[in-house]
């Protein structure tokens, strides 16, 4: 009985305690509830904005080659030309089939070996042009030229053959007579003779009139240009930058070419030089035996490569690479007298002067020992100078107005500018949020203490749309980048952001943003960038609220860093992308006239939500 009543006793017990645990659960959670509301609203912060320029910067090692001149109302004039070694593969030249020593010499043993006497037939200065050759649906034609780049079974010229079955029956999707034989594709039984490999380009990157003539001009470089910093001990590579000009300081010497020019587009083919006797139904001389793609092509001065190098076999000068750049110091190339504006940026990784020669050799006829039959034939070959070693660009701005001067000047005295002049030559601004000198500090710990959770942050920029007429919106920036002026590092935000957009240019990380935009008028408007992660960090968690820069970006993924030193001798990391654009812009600065344009100031807007 007692063991019983214990039991009943310990178990009202429990059931008080129970019931008063929970009792407290509830009683605190209907607190929190009654108490704290989650609230969304919007804060515009003031921004300030800073002019600066470059008093040059590295042009080494960059993915292209800038050639041309152009004009802008805002900038001035950009010039630009190449300086660059040239480079065989392999070691000690042999031109021909034997070594000028084994054709000195003589072969006892082989009396094919005679003296090949090499003479250069011609020397052409290749550099093509950026081209698009995207086609999303595969049907053969390029999306730029494709009546829906999306669908295969579009009939783009309209010859009641789709394009995709024009592809697969080799005829042209583009004409609705292939052969040009005047009988239509849709009837014609027989378009054998198009030249189906023939391909049509979209060309990229060329800035200005493209029908505009210009002088191009090659000259032999007589400065060597050193891969290796002598400085460092030669330690690490030589840079070489913006304002190094060995043509103005007279390191040229021969002129190789001095031609007036004019851009081809089209692809570039070379027939068969001579008919093949087993095919007699064809003549070959009627046939493509090479296609290249479009490009400046250009031809050398032949004395000159003849002497310098097919005349030079077998003496120390081509016995190896390092003696040959050392001997044959490179080239530079220039242009001037444009009739109109022209600026190129152009595939200098595949650019290359080709030495077209013959020289003699002694066919035998396989009768070693009878001399009656052998025969003098004449062969060709081609040797192939790559522009790959050290290249530069020289790169030069002039007659730029006063106003980005004064607009220079007030950034050198940290006062913030009416207007920020951006373009590939070296102009940029300086970005600050929360401005320390402008008791930012005081109101980003004011913030802190709010405890915000930023969900979206977007820093706008406004173009001076009063600057620009229809004709010059072309020339403007499509795209600018943002990042951290200190140690040129890239925000968190272009690090986090992982878009891709394979199908335009220059458009993944479209999350981050920096794009041109228009407005209801379709006119040029802003910038926009999304720095949620940036401000976040900022606000919440206390991080360094370091300058951020602006510049133009010609590719959101060469961000590289080049070595420049601004208007005020500081030496900073710059983003190639920049170096690679000769675009411009002129945007409103965080001083600019508020009642002139006031709904189009700088302006960082946060999202945030707080209890």
């Amino acid at each position: 009985m007692k063991f019983s009543r214990l039991i009943i006793h310990h178990l009202a017990v429990f059931a008080i305690l129970l019931f008063s645990c929970d009792k407290d659960f509830h009683s605190v959670g209907s607190q929190l509830r009654i108490d704290s509301q989650l609230t969304t609203s919007t804060y515009v912060a003031p921004v300030y904005t800073y002019q600066k320029k470059l008093n040059y910067f590295q042009t080494d090692g960059l993915p292209l080659g800038q050639l041309g001149s152009i004009q802008s109302p805002s900038f001035g004039v950009s010039e630009a030309s190449i300086t660059s070694q040239l480079r065989y593969g392999g070691a000690a030249a042999v031109f021909g089939a034997y070594t000028q020593e084994r054709e000195d010499e003589g072969d006892e043993d082989n009396p094919a070996v005679i003296q090949e006497n090499e003479r250069v037939t011609a020397v052409f200065l290749d550099i093509p042009f950026f081209n698009n050759r995207n086609d999303t649906d595969q049907d053969g034609v390029i999306d730029s030229l494709d009546a829906d780049p999306e669908d295969s079974e579009t009939d783009t010229d309209g010859d009641g053959i789709t394009d995709i079955e024009e592809r697969r029956s080799n005829l042209n999707p583009l004409s609705d007579d292939s052969d040009n034989d005047g009988i239509l594709d849709s009837v014609d039984l027989d378009s054998s003779s198009y030249e189906y490999e023939n391909r049509v380009y979209e060309i990229d990157s060329i800035f200005g009139n493209r029908a505009a003539t210009f002088n191009l001009k090659v000259y032999e470089l007589t400065y060597f240009l050193d891969v290796l910093d002598p400085y460092s001990n030669f330690e690490k590579n030589k840079q070489y930058f913006s304002n190094t000009d060995l043509y103005e300081a007279g390191f040229f010497g021969a002129t190789l070419c001095d031609t007036p020019y004019s851009l081809n587009f089209e692809e570039l083919r070379f027939n068969y030089e001579e008919d093949d006797p087993d095919t007699e139904d064809i003549d070959e001389r009627e046939k493509v035996q090479t296609r290249l793609s479009p490009r400046i092509r250009v031809p050398l001065d032949i004395d000159f490569f003849q002497q310098k190098i097919l005349d030079k076999e077998g003496s120390d000068d081509m016995s190896s690479l390092e003696n040959f750049i050392r001997f044959f110091r490179g080239i530079i190339i220039k242009s001037d007298n444009f009739s109109d504006d022209l600026y190129m940026l152009l595939d200098i990784n595949n650019a290359n002067i080709k030495i077209e020669y013959e020289y003699d050799s002694l066919n035998i006829n396989d009768t070693v020992d009878d001399t009656s039959d052998d025969q003098v034939e004449v062969k060709s070959k081609t040797f192939t100078l790559s522009f790959s070693g050290v290249r530069f660009n020289t790169l030069s701005n002039q007659n730029t107005n006063s106003e980005i001067d004064s607009e220079i000047q007030s950034g050198q005295n940290d006062i913030p500018s009416k207007k920020s002049y951006l373009n590939g030559n070296g102009y940029f601004s300086t970005i600050k949020l929360f401005d320390e000198d402008n008791n930012g500090g005081q109101l980003l710990n004011k913030l802190r203490e709010n405890q915000w959770l930023v969900s979206e942050a977007n820093l706008y920029m406004y173009l001076d749309q009063d600057h620009y007429t229809a004709s010059e919106n072309e020339n403007l920036v499509d795209r600018l980048y943002l990042f951290n002026y200190t140690n040129g590092e890239p925000l968190v935000d272009f690090i986090q952001d992982y878009t891709e957009d394979n199908n335009i240019r220059n458009r993944s990380k479209y999350i981050f943003g920096g794009f041109l935009e228009y407005d209801d008028l379709n006119q040029p408007y802003r910038y926009k960038f999304r720095i949620t992660s940036h401000v976040n960090r900022l606000i919440r968690k206390d991080s360094t609220n370091f300058t951020m820069a602006l510049v133009p970006a010609n590719g959101i993924n060469s961000i590289i860093n080049k070595s420049a030193e601004t208007s005020d001798q500081e030496v900073i990391k710059y983003p190639s992308t920049s170096i690679l654009n000769p675009k411009g812009v002129v945007l409103l600065g965080s001083d600019a006239d508020q009642e002139r344009y006031p709904d189009k100031q700088i302006e960082l807007e946060i999202y945030y939500t707080e209890y």
